[in-house]
């Protein structure tokens, strides 16, 4: 777009984690970045903060005002968790699940990070619902199979 002379913003909406790509973009006149899978209220936040970065007219006063409208377009608040989800213990979930390499159970996640099962499913689901952890039934008991939960690996 810029050596064609378009000078028109770019929101780049990618499943490319890698941050030397998110780098190049920035170089390249990205202004926003949203991670697939990604929820609709992930994209009306950056749509919004960037409407506000745009709707800033006229000359600033000094840099505060610059350093105002850049952040708008800059520091995005966080994502909302869904209801009853927490970030420490989503970061807690999701380190230990990264460092289990052959992935694990709601059971043992919950033990490593000291909380229940359940609870650890909750945090579980919610990164596979974010496309950030695959499951697997896990075969071999008499019963309902148990769900295995893993790090996905690719750049989804």
């Amino acid at each position: 777009l810029r050596a064609a002379g378009h000078g028109a913003d770019v929101i780049a909406v990618t499943s490319a984690r890698d941050l030397a790509v998110v780098r190049e973009g920035v170089s390249l006149g990205v202004v926003q970045y949203v991670l697939k899978p990604f929820a609709f209220a992930t994209l009306r936040e950056r749509l919004v903060r960037y409407a506000e970065f745009r709707g800033a007219a006229g000359e600033a006063s000094g840099q505060d005002e610059v350093d105002r409208a850049l952040a708008a377009l800059r520091a995005p608040r966080p994502a909302t968790l869904p209801k009853g989800l927490s970030g420490p213990t989503l970061e807690a979930v999701t380190r230990t699940l990264r460092e289990a390499r052959e992935g694990l159970t709601a059971a043992e996640a919950g033990g490593a990070v000291g909380i229940s099962r359940i609870t650890a499913r909750r945090y579980l689901e919610h990164l596979v619902t974010e496309g950030r952890a695959l499951r697997a039934p896990q075969y071999g008991q008499i019963g309902r199979p148990e769900l295995q939960y893993r790090w996905r690996e690719s750049g989804r």
